[in-house]
């Protein structure tokens, strides 16, 4: 459900397609600390929300893996909505290529022979679309390093998942409220002109934070090697909908790029299964 969700997404971000990312961006995250909390209230935890905030070293890690998030939410919406919904698949897909890289850099973590391979494949196929088309598909890069950065980071860092998110989006909450009442009060936002858009925009609380929720609830029952083969459901959604969908092309370019990156991560993936085998 919550990688079948993430990669249906771009067709809700689409009905929000005459406003500016950064709004859609602002009412994703005031929303959904909304609906965070009304989650938390539900299951009794405003306590454990509180003593968080009262913890300044984790805060501040928090505010910085809020502001990545920010970024990845904000640059995925605009990629959706200026028609490169094959390129923000493509930056899902690098995604556990680059989160193994960090995983090396900064956690020290081995790295396989075969998942060697997998990250250079990846830089291939990335680079072959870069000589190809003459630009750095930067939808995709800075989608899979933002995220991969975040996922670094909240793993470091011991704080219960939905909590974390709550405060993240908290500490969010004051900047994209005082930029949506400026849009209201200078006439240039699009809240409250219509009923269906002032839903469609409330509703993109729940639709970011129900996945989530699944998604920490599967984290629990199941492997992480299980859970690292069902990540490639959303993208892979997400590439369907852009070509047979919304008609965007899909070149022989696109097709070695995102074939190199397709080897990469089956390769990855069979090194973390042979890999899960032996602890």
């Amino acid at each position: 459900m919550a990688y079948g969700a993430w990669g249906l997404l771009p067709i809700y971000w689409k009905f929000l397609g005459i406003s500016p990312a950064v709004e859609v961006l602002s009412h994703r995250m005031i929303w959904s600390a909304v609906f965070l909390i009304l989650i938390l209230l539900v299951q009794g935890r405003l306590s454990d929300l509180v003593a968080l905030l009262r913890q300044p070293r984790r805060v501040g890690v928090l505010f910085l893996t809020a502001s990545l998030l920010s970024v990845n939410w904000g640059i995925y919406i605009y990629g959706v909505n200026s028609d490169q919904v094959v390129e923000a698949s493509l930056g899902y897909y690098i995604n556990p290529l680059v989160t193994v890289l960090l995983g090396f850099v900064f956690l020290k973590e081995r790295l396989h022979p075969l998942q060697r391979v997998a990250v250079a494949l990846a830089a291939v196929g990335v680079g072959y679309f870069i000589v190809q088309f003459g630009t750095v598909p930067w939808i995709a890069l800075s989608l899979a390093v933002s995220f991969a950065f975040y996922g670094l980071l909240r793993k470091t860092t011991p704080v219960a998942p939905l909590v974390g998110l709550a405060v993240e989006t908290l500490l969010i909450t004051p900047v994209t409220l005082t930029f949506v009442s400026y849009l209201g009060f200078t006439g240039q936002g699009h809240f409250g002109q219509t009923i269906p858009l002032t839903l469609l925009f409330m509703g993109a609380g729940v639709a970011t934070s129900m996945p989530l929720l699944w998604f920490n609830t599967a984290a629990k029952r199941l492997t992480l090697a299980t859970l690292g083969f069902f990540q490639y459901l959303a993208p892979s959604i997400a590439l369907l909908l852009g070509v047979l969908v919304y008609g965007e092309p899909f070149t022989s370019t696109h097709l070695i790029t995102f074939g190199c990156i397709w080897t990469a991560l089956a390769l990855y993936t069979v090194t973390a299964w042979r890999h899960k085998d032996h602890h």
